[in-house]
């Protein structure tokens, strides 16, 4: 009977012990759960039983409970840590705390569509059949066949091949159409730096700008008050501000997105240091401070909340395409952007044509050679909030490529030697899909004329 009690005392120390170190991942696991359905139910229409299936379907996401209500979604684990997440219209869904009123929103952006009657890219009335004689559409159909191969491992959502300004194909897979949002992640950082390149372009900012001195700095006790940190640094993610872009852990980038009210601040009473040559960090807490930055560039909130839509957004025909915001009104420039796959495609070739868009100018053409060079110290894979192969991570992709990536393998890449812009969606990035063996697969099927 000892022997029984003692092994009984055991199990519920261990069980403890358990429940004492993973209390607090209870949090984040609650809160994706719940942030994630919400704006896969109201924002993509996708079905509680498919993101439960596919999204959700991962170690410790999938111990979440999820309940959809009508005016908000709530989930638990074990029925433990309940959080809840509300959708609003033009401002996507939020995590909520006790102290959020929703009843408090009585704002949202003002948005344009377009309705000039034009295909794509410049209009929404369908697409040029255009067949180019220099294109291997059999090698296409493959490359892209490919990226679908093996759905368990790839989990490929969706791919479209532009070329010259014109689909050159586009595949689909189940759930997923033309006209369904997908989560762009950190896709969504390349737009925030776009929006500085178009506020640069209007001789509105400049890189040599020292966003510090304007912030508010309380808590920053002790420390360097950081006023010589340019918006240069802040864009290149070499800011020598400490950050830890860990999704797998109480980290800091977990802590800012599913528990943060305000995610402008949560880079700002990171460590600091004052060490030379500063190093790159990849950081999603500087680009939601930017998306601070860029607020205080406004005279009014209202301002702020239009200008990516009438700037960018809206100009382009990406009306499909809506940033959600926190819980005081800033935009979650570092992960929260939904566009479907067409859009996302009209953002790289707005790139790929150098900020002009069907003859208006939106950046500077120089933009583009600024926001794709190189940042010291990062081995030619990162230049202002864009993803470089400039020393050919991809090695048999062109050196030129850059693009704009997103977590769990969302892609926007843009190719200027091929006149090429390829955009992949999905759940799986390298290794398992293989973005190397897909990119230049594609561009097999390009002879250049």
């Amino acid at each position: 009977m000892k022997l029984i009690k003692r092994i009984l005392l055991a199990l519920v120390l261990v069980i403890g012990g358990i429940i004492i170190l993973n209390y607090p991942k209870l949090n984040i696991i609650s809160g994706f759960a719940a942030k994630n359905m919400a704006s896969n139910r109201f924002i993509a229409a996708r079905t509680v039983e498919a993101v439960t299936k596919e999204d959700h379907n991962v170690p410790m996401i999938k111990l979440a409970n999820v309940e959809v209500n009508e005016d908000h979604v709530a989930a638990t684990v074990y029925g433990l840590m309940e959080r809840r997440s509300v959708c609003t219209e033009g401002l996507g869904c939020v995590l909520i705390n006790d102290d959020f009123d929703i009843n408090e929103i009585d704002y949202k952006p003002n948005r344009t569509k377009i309705e000039n009657g034009l295909p794509f890219p410049y209009g929404n009335n369908g697409t040029i059949d255009t067949i180019f004689k220099n294109v291997d559409y059999k090698q296409l159909h493959k490359a892209i066949e490919g990226a679908f191969d093996n759905a368990e491992v790839q989990k490929t959502r969706t791919v479209l091949v532009a070329y010259k300004n014109h689909i050159l194909a586009e595949k689909y897979g189940d759930g997923f159409t033309k006209n369904t949002p997908i989560l762009g992640w950190s896709m969504t950082k390349s737009v925030l730096a776009t929006l500085y390149g178009i506020l640069r372009h209007q001789d509105k900012i400049d890189m040599d700008y020292r966003p510090f001195r304007e912030l508010d700095l309380t808590g920053l006790v002790g420390k360097d008050p950081r006023d010589f940190i340019h918006l240069d640094e802040l864009l290149r993610m070499q800011s020598a501000m400490a950050w830890n872009e860990d999704y797998t852990s109480i980290s800091d980038v977990t802590k800012m997105l599913f528990m943060a009210s305000d995610m402008t601040k949560s880079q700002i009473n990171t460590a600091y240091t004052l060490d030379s040559p500063k190093v790159w960090n990849y950081s999603s807490g500087t680009s939601n401070l930017l998306s601070g930055i860029l607020r205080k560039q406004f005279k009014t909130y209202q301002e702020y909340l239009d200008f990516p839509y009438s700037a960018l957004i809206d100009k382009i025909g990406m009306h499909s395409m809506l940033i959600e915001t926190d819980m005081a009104g800033n935009f979650v420039a570092s992960s929260y952007g939904w566009a479907n796959t067409r859009d996302w495609a009209k953002f790289g070739i707005l790139h790929l044509n150098k900020g002009n868009w069907n003859g208006e100018q939106l950046f500077s053409p120089e933009w583009i050679d600024y926001i794709t060079k190189p940042t010291a110290l990062s081995n030619g894979t990162y230049g202002a909030h864009w993803w470089l192969n400039a020393e050919g991570k991809y090695p048999d992709v062109p050196h030129d490529l850059y693009s704009a990536n997103g977590y769990q393998g969302q892609y926007v890449f843009v190719i200027p030697s091929k006149d090429m812009v390829i955009v992949r969606t999905g759940l799986a990035e390298d290794p398992e899909f293989d973005v190397n063996k897909f990119i230049s697969e594609v561009i097999k099927a390009i002879n250049l004329e």
